[in-house]
């Protein structure tokens, strides 16, 4: 297997890659109240020491109220946290990577379980909504749309002055702006709804925006997307081409230049009579850079994770063949990463019998 070609640089404005590799953002929730930590910053180092060709850090919460839904996933706000994720980058750099933070706001999950961590104030969304039907909190206001578009591009703003290379939006899974872009979560009948997916992008398009104001023509943005939610992996929010040109385009056109295009498995066509995927299509569409993702290196999807299982690794041959056709210019791995920080070394130097699967187990002595 010839893997030289996922070794050739990759250039986007100011954004320079060694290589076509990027570790996906991962929750870990071990940054105590909110404050990345030596640990961290180690955890981070070590996969750039792996030459990791980009490294996208875990959903980092903005500052506005109900931004996160657990105790310890790290924010990207206030003196403390700020002061941690600059010794973040500060290593990652050393160590001779490129990283950036992924920034989010969560909106409304499912009701917590007894005794589990809850912000303080009640969650938000564009219509009180989790899913069909499903309430779960309070509906924004105008001004919380307003301030909550200001606090992400403070967000940004603050990565680009620590020294990040590359800042990402989560729009993704269910969280916030993908709240907004579905019509189950998104019954709203202000300009920030509608009845068409292009409509109701409006929010993510004044976040792209905004973000781009802060940060400059030359500081590259990342949006990641995904069409399935957590309620519904089967789901489509594009349901067709057309759908979905309407939909990332503007995106696009407002100041993203790359599409995180999640999927569960890289290898599924997104549409009938196409064999290209959703980082495929997005690509094809946008003429922007894409990012492909989704159970890279392994022969089982995330969800088997969350039932307590692992899965065994699985030939890159596919995704590789992929790439070589030009689908997609960038290949993020996950669970992967998590297991063995130096998975992307290994391939390099073609080490495959060395490559490994992922197991619970492993995240008991992950470094």
């Amino acid at each position: 297997m010839n893997t030289l070609p996922l070794f050739q640089p990759f250039q986007v404005k100011r954004l320079n890659l060694k290589n076509r590799l990027v570790m996906a953002p991962m929750t870990r929730c071990f940054s105590p109240d909110g404050v990345p930590n030596d640990a961290v910053a180690g955890y981070y180092e070590r996969r750039a020491l792996g030459e990791v060709g980009l490294i996208l850090s875990e959903g980092t919460v903005i500052n506005r109220p109900a931004s996160s839904n657990r105790k310890d996933i790290p924010h990207f706000y206030g003196n403390a946290a700020l002061v941690g994720w600059e010794k973040v980058i500060k290593k990652v750099h050393y160590a001779g990577g490129m990283m950036g933070p992924q920034i989010w706001h969560v909106g409304i999950g499912t009701p917590v379980k007894p005794g589990d961590w809850k912000p303080d104030s009640p969650a938000e969304g564009p219509s009180g909504l989790y899913g069909p039907g499903l309430y779960n909190g309070v509906s924004m206001s105008l001004s919380d749309i307003q301030e909550t578009i200001k606090a992400f591009a403070n967000a940004a703003a603050d990565a680009k002055r620590l020294g990040f290379d590359v800042v990402e939006i989560h729009g993704a899974h269910g969280y916030l702006i993908d709240e907004f872009f579905w019509e189950a979560t998104n019954q709203r009948k202000d300009a920030y709804g509608g009845t068409t997916l292009a409509e109701r992008s409006r929010f993510a398009v004044e976040v792209v925006k905004a973000i781009r104001h802060v940060v400059g023509e030359d500081f590259p943005i990342i949006l990641r997307v995904s069409q399935w939610k957590p309620l519904d992996y089967t789901f489509k929010l594009a349901k067709t081409p057309k759908e979905m040109e309407a939909w990332l385009k503007p995106l696009g056109e407002a100041g993203v230049d790359i599409f995180h295009c999640s999927q569960r498995r890289f290898w599924e066509p997104e549409f009938t009579d196409s064999n290209l995927n959703f980082a495929g299509w997005a690509k094809k569409l946008t003429g922007k850079a894409t990012i492909t993702v989704g159970s890279v290196g392994l022969e089982n999807e995330f969800t088997d994770t969350f039932k307590g299982k692992g899965s065994p690794a699985h030939s890159i041959e596919a995704v590789l063949e992929r790439f070589n056709q030009g689908e997609f210019d960038l290949i993020a791995v996950g669970r992967c990463l998590l297991s063995d920080p130096d998975w992307v070394f290994k391939i390099h130097q073609n080490r495959f019998n060395e490559l490994g699967g992922f197991y619970i187990e492993d995240l008991k002595r992950l470094t």
